[in-house]
This record gives C-alpha cells, sequence and structure tokens, in this order.
C-alpha cells in the first residue's frame, strides 16, 4: 500500500500515531527515510514505552489528565507513574521507531504464542482471491484460540483455501497461519466502516 500510493500519487506517505486522548503524538520525518509500517518517533516532550503484553503506554503535555467526573476510569486508564495506557499493541525497534501491531483486545493467544491479527490480515490482502479479510481467534481446547480468517472472497477469481493457507505459510510463522478458514458473503461493519469483530467471534 505504501509503494502504490508513492507511485499513483508522486509523494511519499506520512505515517503516524494519534489517539483521540492526545493527538498525534509519534510521527515519521517531511524528510529523511521512512520504513513502511512504522508510524515513527515520539515528538519531543512524548515519551513512548511498552508495558504488559507490549502495551504503548504514553506520556507528555499534550496527553490528556483524565475523564471528565469519572475518577475510576481516570485511575484505570493511568500507570502508577503516570503514563497513558493506550490498549494499542506496538513494537519499538533498534533505532527507536515504533510499530502498531493492532488492539490489546484484539491480541490472539495461541498455544501460548502472541499472535497479532493485523499483521495476519496484511498477508492474505495480498492474496489476489480476496476481495476483504478480517481475522481473530475462536476458542480451541487444544491451542487456548485458534488463528481464524473470516474472507469475502474476490468476484473474479476462483478461491481456494487450501491456496490461501499455502500462500499465509510462505509469508508467516506456523503459529501465526489461519487454522481455520470461513467464508462470508461481506463483513459486518459499524456505521464508521470498520469491521466489527465480536460480531464474527460470536457466529
Amino acid at each position: 500500500m505504501f509503494e502504490r500510493c508513492e507511485r499513483l500519487l508522486g509523494q511519499k506517505p506520512i505515517e503516524r500515531y494519534g489517539i483521540t486522548e492526545g493527538g498525534i503524538v509519534v510521527t515519521n520525518p517531511y524528510d529523511g527515510p521512512r520504513q513502511p509500517g512504522r508510524v515513527g518517533l515520539p515528538f519531543p516532550g512524548v515519551e513512548v514505552r511498552l508495558g504488559e503484553k507490549d502495551e504503548v503506554q504514553l506520556k507528555g503535555g499534550q496527553v490528556f489528565k483524565g475523564y471528565w467526573r469519572n475518577p475510576n476510569a481516570t485511575e484505570e486508564a493511568f500507570t502508577p507513574d503516570g503514563f497513558f495506557k493506550t490498549a494499542d499493541v506496538g513494537e519499538i525497534g533498534e533505532d527507536g521507531t515504533l510499530a502498531i501491531r493492532g488492539r490489546l483486545k484484539e491480541l490472539i493467544i495461541s498455544g501460548g504464542f502472541n499472535v497479532y491479527p493485523r499483521e495476519v490480515e496484511l498477508v492474505l490482502e495480498e492474496h489476489p482471491a480476496v476481495d476483504e479479510v478480517a481475522v481473530a481467534g475462536l476458542p480451541s481446547e487444544g491451542w487456548g484460540e485458534e488463528v481464524t480468517a473470516f474472507i469475502v472472497p474476490s468476484k473474479t477469481r476462483p478461491f481456494d483455501e487450501a491456496e490461501l493457507i499455502a500462500f499465509a505459510r510462505e509469508r508467516l510463522a506456523a503459529y501465526k497461519c489461519p487454522r481455520r478458514v470461513v467464508v462470508l458473503d461481506k463483513l459486518p461493519r459499524n456505521a464508521m466502516g470498520k469491521v466489527e469483530k465480536s460480531k464474527l467471534t460470536a457466529r
């Protein structure tokens, strides 16, 4: 997607990271190297770290102080040393740049391994027989959760489940590959167009 935008528009996309509670807090530079899939470095005055389960935590002057008249929610949202818990899962590289891997509530734990749905979705989206995809965890006696791909097939190319799994295995670690594939006519979305994964896992 990054390279396609650059090719079609003649400009490099600037990937950034922001939250409602603090605005844009991490950015790539206008000039200089950028890594597709990484949202860059914190603004001056912003501290970023990873907490439990690699949750992104922030501290800075522009981060809000708390929820209006809701001290319990405020206490839950902040660490004892004042970092805001974003509920986003991230990874910080050796160069200090941040990558967002998904939402904490969507993290799949399969066989003791952490699987980030967005990482799997990005791979499956590249398959020409896939029009849309959402990845979520479904309960499994043997694995705790099974990586499950909900697929809307392309209307212009035949879809083959075995071919898709083989495609994934060439690009992902074995524990990240879907163990189950569910074919749908469309993905459930809310009014904002976001996929409602809770409806998928409740099927």
